[in-house]
């Protein structure tokens, strides 16, 4: 079963900054703005290493729908939410198996939030590291052809992305059980590395990278999610 959580993200960086942090290269006319209240289906920034019919394999800044689709769905929206997968069950599913081989990515952002429920009142969450450091959340990536597109045309391909979730660490957990995987700088190559074939075993050695990471993760209360700008992520009080 997939784990629906982590709904709601913000990336407070553009593109070109982002693809100064990893190092990348940015898709040639793609604009992107930050945004704090980005959901699923929505287009999101991403870091990803292919040829992309080039000679050599490129660490580019790109633009993905939330939401994976497998290359060989008939259509690009999915019957199941797609936008996060278990990374303890991943290799199981057949939508996200084949990506988590060659097509892993990272999925930039600046914070993510959750919801506590109190007496019927649902209370949101941002979840963030400390200083606004940015965290590199592990993602898998899928291109999906559109069967109704000519096979020539720039709009047949779209670029599809999921987020990984593992069990949350006790400084989050009361919150919610689980969160996004954050990955430390020192496994960014091999995680983006199409050559470095992925398994359950690599998936779980990420998972224990991740903690010390994941263990600095602070949250604060925020207003109810609406609009979109940097207000979003402000404290309120409690």
């Amino acid at each position: 079963m997939l784990d629906v959580m982590c709904g709601r993200f913000a990336v407070d960086r553009d593109l070109d900054e982002l693809a100064a942090i990893y190092g990348a290269t940015p898709v040639d006319q793609v604009h992107w703005e930050p945004s704090w209240n980005l959901k699923p289906t929505q287009s999101i920034p991403v870091i990803l290493e292919s040829a992309a019919g080039e000679a050599e394999v490129v660490r580019r800044a790109a633009i993905a729908r939330w939401s994976l689709t497998p290359i060989w769905s008939k259509t690009l929206a999915t019957r199941f939410s797609t936008f996060n997968a278990r990374i303890e069950s991943v290799t199981e599913k057949a939508s996200f198996k084949s990506s988590v081989k060659s097509r892993r990515a990272i999925v930039p952002a600046a914070g993510y939030y959750e919801w506590t429920t109190k007496a019927g009142i649902k209370q949101p969450h941002y979840i963030h590291l400390p200083e606004g450091e940015p965290l590199a959340l592990a993602g898998l990536y899928s291109w999906w052809a559109d069967p109704a597109a000519a096979k020539d045309t720039d709009t047949r391909w779209h670029l599809t992305v999921t987020m990984l979730t593992c069990d949350a660490v006790q400084t989050i957990a009361d919150v919610h059980d689980r969160e996004p995987v954050p990955l430390p700088a020192d496994l960014w190559d091999d995680w983006l590395n199409p050559q470095v074939e992925g398994d359950q075993e690599f998936l779980g050695e990420a998972v224990q990278a991740s903690l010390p990471i994941a263990a600095r993760l602070i949250h604060h209360q925020v207003a109810p999610l609406k609009g979109d700008g940097s207000h979003l992520i402000e404290p309120t009080r409690t």
